[in-house]
């Protein structure tokens, strides 16, 4: 691990510097190229005026000169001839100023080329570069623990570096099949539960954090495997007034008149894990109008002819609150369960008596949890029961229920 991570990190240092090496090169060819350019704007620019008045003077210099030499030759000429090319140099001599120049800009109106490069730079992208990067022996957060749950896994992580202040985690998950890691988590907590996961696969997990106030990611965890031996929690199909989803574990109640109670596909839920019930508004119906009948729960068996789970051989919750043991109403209560409640219902094995296959008395110490409230109670039952069913039932459409 030492020698590979090591050999990565050079891999990675080495085309880090050489990829900043060619966009430097390149940012400086540009701003070469960009104040070049504006060099040849500003002396195109400013010579131009300089260029027109320097041909006004020579085509009045080599008027001048022209007349010149006409005179000369009016003088030297005979007498006849010097009266007549006398008089048209005389003409001539009176229609051109000789004596207008253009006006020529002073010294210092005219234009002289510098380039100022503060020396700084070298020192500010000096400092910079050296603080660029570092190196560390081991990323500030590992992976700490995979728990197992019905068609998933629920991952937790820490910090093991002190110095380091987190702002967020990401979490990464692939099929140890599969050659890329995907996001499935980024957040501030310390644990997430990945769900969708094939039970008895492995999976390798990896998670890194950004530093509080800082963009760049930190170096990723040592990738860990994680697997699952439980299936995933499953509606049953075919009852007419629930429609499920793809993976049968989201249930909607639907505008069938039909009621009864939705069960799960097999008794998945086995005592001392945590079964938990997430209620979300169908957001395209109106919402779903509660009953004093309704029931999110866990049962021993399926019983067809069923409209509620508030009967013998099951623990429920209502809509409202209401908390019901083998049909029983109990005194406390727990808060109405609304859109984006979550109701967990844990159970810890509490044996009263011999408990055979001819049945005994079998005690079940149930905590339920609703809105950061709980109830705790036991459950007292006339046989063992290792697995259970859950199940819920709903009056009105528009309720929508997610079990994992």
């Amino acid at each position: 691990q030492i020698k590979d991570s090591a050999t990565l990190t050079r891999d990675v240092l080495e085309q880090h510097f050489s990829d900043l090496k060619g966009t430097l090169k390149k940012l400086l060819d540009e701003r070469l190229m960009s104040l070049l350019q504006e060099v040849d704007v500003i002396e195109q620019e400013s010579i131009k005026p300089l260029d027109e008045c320097q041909k006004l003077i020579e085509h009045g210099v080599s008027t001048a000169d022209d007349l010149l030499r006409e005179g000369e030759s009016a003088v030297d000429g005979d007498v006849g001839q010097q009266n007549e090319k006398l008089c048209n140099f005389t003409k001539k001599a009176l229609h051109i100023q000789l004596d207008s120049l253009p006006e020529v800009p002073s010294l210092v109106d005219v234009p002289c080329l510098s380039a100022q490069l503060d020396d700084c730079l070298l020192t500010i992208l000096k400092n910079q570069i050296f603080r660029h990067g570092t190196v560390a022996s081991r990323p500030p957060v590992q992976l700490e623990e995979f728990v197992e749950k019905p068609g998933g896994i629920l991952v937790r992580w820490c910090k093991v570096d002190e110095d380091f202040i987190p702002q967020d985690y990401r979490l990464q998950y692939r099929k140890s099949s599969a050659s890329h890691f995907e996001d499935v988590y980024v957040g501030s907590e310390t644990e997430f539960m990945v769900l969708h996961i094939d039970p008895n696969v492995d999976y390798q997990f990896r998670v890194c954090a950004r530093g509080d106030g800082r963009q760049e990611w930190s170096p990723w965890s040592v990738p860990q495997s994680g697997r699952t031996s439980l299936v995933p929690h499953e509606w049953t199909t075919g009852l007419e007034g629930y429609s499920l989803s793809s993976r049968r574990n989201i249930a909607l109640r639907n505008d069938s008149q039909s009621c009864g109670v939705l069960y799960s596909k097999a008794p998945t839920y086995f005592c001392g894990q945590t079964l938990t019930f997430r209620q979300v508004l169908f957001v395209i119906e109106t919402v779903g109008q509660p009953d004093r009948r309704d029931s999110l729960g866990v049962c021993v068996e399926q019983r067809n002819g069923d409209d509620s789970l508030q009967r013998d051989k099951a623990v429920c919750i209502s809509t409202n609150g209401a908390v019901f043991v083998n049909g029983k109403e109990m005194t406390n209560q727990l808060p109405a369960v609304t859109s984006g409640s979550t109701v967990t219902f844990d159970m810890e094995v509490v044996q009263l008596g011999p408990c055979s296959n001819e049945g005994g008395n079998f005690k079940l110490r149930v905590t339920i949890s609703s809105n950061n409230r709980e109830v705790v109670f036991d459950w007292v039952l006339d046989q063992c029961c290792g697995s259970l069913y859950f199940g819920c039932s709903f009056s009105y459409p528009g309720w929508k229920v997610l079990v994992f």
